[in-house]
């Protein structure tokens, strides 16, 4: 029999919003190669990371896993790139967390919803970090453990997985990598992973809250820093045909409302909300596109 989280790991897995991720960016828009990590097998890496830590503190890994597969429903094309753009145009402003609550309570099955569990829910809301270090003093907390591991997790997987992109896309090399954070999680992927899984388990043990040793939450934040410094502040650089490709599908739509999509424009929402939702849920390609359609149109 099922539990009432299985039910809400396999809705999301079911779900359109789901299957999207895998045309979504992580980090690099449109990248030529097959390895790049796009949000689909980012969502997968922390729904993975989640489980063996839920599994090696005796938690509820079927919560962390729904959780984990639902954090980023929300998000938008082009990644963070998109996600500001949003923000900035959309009078109420806009976060994928909020978004991806939005996905499975209203948006998911023609308005009707998911109806996942209170848990899953708040998981998912609260699974995004503010930009302070991990763990740091506004990181904030998710109400329940599981919730908290899928947030480390979330950690986890992007700092490792984002130097791999950024080393194939020849970013950095091995060498540019903080000496001080890799003696300490260890050289290669699998490595700097199994690293922090051990140290959550065991910092989080015998504590109501899930946490990390301070020699590894600090190498974890120099890894990150790094990749601000390094690796994202170049990605968003190279982004500028993205933000114009939102501004443009924003514009459009607000003004010529009569041409959203029926599931969009039959909501009882603003004009405004309805099209940052259809354009949240579009995919990269999607969205590249449509932009390309409206400007020979226009031209």
């Amino acid at each position: 029999m099922r539990t009432d989280f299985q039910r809400d790991r396999d809705r999301i897995i079911h779900c359109k919003a789901f299957r999207r991720l895998k045309h979504k960016t992580q980090v690099f828009i449109a990248p030529l190669g097959d390895h790049y990590v796009t949000r689909l097998t980012h969502t997968l890496e922390v729904s993975q990371i989640a489980r063996s830590i839920t599994r090696g503190l005796n938690l509820n890994e079927d919560l962390a896993e729904a959780i984990s597969l639902g954090h980023d429903l929300g998000h938008t094309p082009f990644g963070h790139v998109g996600e500001e753009v949003l923000n900035e145009i959309f009078p109420e402003g806009f976060r994928h967390n909020e978004q991806s609550l939005r996905v499975v309570d209203l948006l998911e099955k023609d308005g009707q919803g998911l109806n996942l569990t209170w848990e899953v829910r708040e998981g998912i809301l609260k699974h995004s970090k503010t930009g302070s270090d991990i763990l740091g003093e506004e990181w904030g907390m998710a109400d329940s453990l599981e919730g908290q591991v899928c947030k480390i997790a979330d950690i986890i997987a992007y700092i490792n997985h984002d130097i791999g992109d950024a080393l194939r896309a020849g970013i950095i090399t091995e060498g540019d990598l903080p000496r001080s954070a890799v003696t300490i999680l260890g050289s290669s992927h699998s490595g700097r992973i199994n690293t922090l899984v051990l140290d959550v388990i065991n910092c989080s043990w015998e504590k109501p809250v899930i946490s990390m040793s301070p020699e590894v939450v600090e190498a974890a934040n120099i890894l990150r820093r790094f990749l601000f410094d390094r690796v994202y502040s170049v990605a968003r650089e190279e982004a500028e045909q993205a933000r114009e490709v939102v501004r443009l599908l924003y514009r459009h739509f607000i003004e010529h409302e009569g041409r959203l999509p029926q599931e969009y424009a039959m909501r009882d929402d603003t004009l405004e909300r309805k099209v940052v939702d259809y354009i949240a849920g579009m995919t990269d390609n999607y969205a590249l596109r449509l932009a390309e359609e409206l400007n020979e149109r226009y031209r």
